[in-house]
């Protein structure tokens, strides 16, 4: 009688400790605090991070072929997506994205060119609002383009690495997307010149 007592109190306490762990991750999303809010460049505005929004993709609603590859790129999840053309590959990576509307685009386009140890230099407009910017930085640590850098047949607009790795999963971009440096090498080594790149 007492081993099927303490059985059934054994059952409870996994249950109660299951539903408890099931349960966290949705309680600690719907909580505001620290850890849940993201404080953008605009220290009077908050954006909530969208980490339930980060999950794996089928590529057949957004391309109609995987001809030389496909990335997807997710502003609002802030994620990137890469299928490679004979679908052995799927990657996903967390993303940095645009500060604002204003600075994002969305649409097609393609890779370009890739390039290894990039060179930098600020755009015009970014000149304009920043005086303070040097005018070009060097492939090496202080590069904001990081180790490695996709180039995309929109002017000005490239999928690159970042040394600041706090930037990633936040709207801090002027325009490009940045993913850790170890996944811009990854990404880098499986996407072709002409990889159909959507952003949306």
């Amino acid at each position: 009688m007492a081993s099927e007592t303490r059985d059934i109190w054994n059952r409870r306490a996994f249950l109660a400790g299951t539903a408890a762990l099931i349960g966290a991750p949705a309680l600690a999303q719907s909580v505001d605090g620290e850890d849940t809010v993201e404080i953008e460049r605009d220290v009077t505005e908050t954006v909530r991070r969208n980490i339930s929004s980060f999950r794996t993709l089928d590529w057949q609603p957004y391309f109609s072929n995987l001809n030389k590859g496909a990335i997807l790129v997710d502003i609002d999840s802030r994620a990137v997506h890469f299928w490679s053309e004979d679908e052995s590959v799927y990657k996903l990576y967390p993303s940095s994205v645009p500060l604002t509307e204003d600075l994002t685009r969305r649409g097609r386009t393609s890779v370009v060119r890739k390039v290894e140890g990039p060179s930098w230099r600020p755009t015009p407009s970014m000149l304009k609002r920043n005086p303070e910017w040097p005018a070009y930085v060097g492939p090496g640590p202080d590069n904001p383009l990081g180790t490695h850098a996709l180039y995309l047949s929109w002017t000005y607009y490239r999928i690159h690495g970042t040394h600041d790795t706090r930037k990633i999963g936040r709207r801090s971009s002027n325009g490009c997307v940045g993913l850790y440096n170890e996944h811009i090498a990854e990404l880098f080594g499986l996407t072709q010149v002409g990889t159909q790149v959507l952003l949306i």
